[in-house]
């Protein structure tokens, strides 16, 4: 199959994972992009846990090229313009107005490119009273009011992986391409702006009808009592997750498998609405007969069952679950110098198909940055000059 973005140009200004993984979404469509990165490290991700092709790094840069620029010289400045010029879509993380002290506002944009899709990821918006404070995604967890649906307020803890930070590269993919259709229709350019705190909102809508509409300030068990989810211990330590939702006829499964069928009739049980109240009576009378039996044992009662339920796994049992085996979840991405990556493929499927997926490593720092300033005519000083860097430093 063919690429659906065969050549859509993108150009990165972007460190760590909002801009990053928008530029990878796109990449993984087809679309050929260039992360342009500070010759003195490059991105900050490249670094974590030592040398410069960290698992953070990888994680957001395959199927892009990198190209090493200090945006502070006049060589970087004059790289940059031309492939700006050269681009469909610039993507930039940084934080309001380093852009434009870098020579690069909205008009200069424009004069180079008035075709040009110019995504802005910022923390807090473009302006306001937050607009230059410096927004990580604890951060942006802490005030959209999602941490408060993980937190315990007596022991509080900060867990889990990252979920602002992806979200709203999510987000800017999504205005990015909605971009794209509409300059095919007009012919225009536009400015795209996406921040953490609005894309953080936009993601968990529920806690605010709970609020706005019927008055409930959400804590991270309203979801899981509305939703009737349990995890329960099993004899061998290990975990299951059971989501009963609201059909009636998980309820009667339920109480039929773990061999407490007068709770049908129980009166703290007998209808929805008790057990969204009685969430807790629920969880401790089932957990007493998990803790009977080891997981496999559960897993093959579950099975014969129609209920929702899977293990709790931990990472390093995901890859060799049957149904993720079967899917191909997973590639091998070979590097020329650094070897094998594991990654993790496209999730969208078209036509029942993602061979059009390109299987390309996350490069090294400046690793093509004479061939992509060769592609733009900007050969000799341009290619060996302070401005830019052929290879990555040390």
């Amino acid at each position: 199959m063919s690429a659906l973005l065969p050549g859509i140009r993108v150009v990165e200004l972007t460190t760590m994972i909002t801009g990053s993984l928008a530029g990878m979404m796109l990449a993984d469509l087809g679309a050929e992009v260039v992360k342009v990165e500070n010759p003195e490290g490059g991105d900050p991700f490249r670094s974590f846990r030592g040398g410069l092709y960290s698992a953070h790094f990888c994680a957001y840069n395959r199927n892009k090229r990198s190209v090493a620029l200090d945006l502070r010289a006049a060589e970087g400045k004059t790289a940059l313009e031309a492939l700006i010029a050269a681009s469909d879509v610039l993507i930039v993380n940084f934080r309001p107005g380093v852009l434009e002290r870098l020579g690069f506002g909205d008009g200069r944009l424009a004069e180079l490119n008035p075709r040009l899709v110019a995504c802005h990821i910022s923390g807090f918006g473009a302006d306001g009273p937050y607009a230059h404070r410096p927004a990580y995604d604890a951060v942006a967890q802490a005030l959209s009011g999602m941490s408060s649906l993980f937190l315990d307020p007596e022991d509080p803890r900060i867990a889990g992986p990252t979920i602002s930070d992806n979200v709203t590269g999510q987000y800017a993919c999504y205005g990015i391409l909605g971009a794209l259709l509409a300059r095919e229709r007009t012919g225009q350019g536009r400015r795209v702006d996406v921040n953490m705190l609005d894309s953080t909102l936009a993601f968990m809508p529920d806690p605010f009808g709970y609020f706005t509409q019927m008055g409930l300030v959400s804590d991270p068990q309203l979801r899981t009592r509305t939703s009737q989810s349990y995890a329960f211990r099993c004899a061998d330590g290990r975990l299951v997750t059971i989501h009963l939702s609201s059909q009636e006829k998980f309820w009667r499964q339920f109480v039929e498998l773990i061999g407490l069928p007068e709770m049908l009739t129980d009166p703290l049980t007998a209808t929805r609405n008790l057990r969204l109240e009685n969430y807790e009576h629920i969880r401790h009378r089932a957990a007493a007969v998990f803790i009977e039996r080891p997981l496999a044992a559960w897993l093959d009662a579950l099975a014969e069952t129609d209920l929702p339920f899977a293990p709790v796994y931990n990472v390093s049992e995901v890859l060799d679950d049957p149904q993720v085996r079967h899917l191909g979840s997973f590639a091998d991405l070979e590097h020329p110098e650094m070897g094998t990556v594991k990654a993790i493929r496209r999730p969208v499927l078209f036509d029942g198909d993602r061979t059009d997926q390109p299987q390309k490593a996350p490069p090294m720092l400046g690793e093509h940055t004479q061939e992509v300033l060769a592609e733009l005519g900007l050969g000799g000083d341009a290619a060996d000059g302070p401005g830019a860097m052929s290879k990555s430093p040390g």
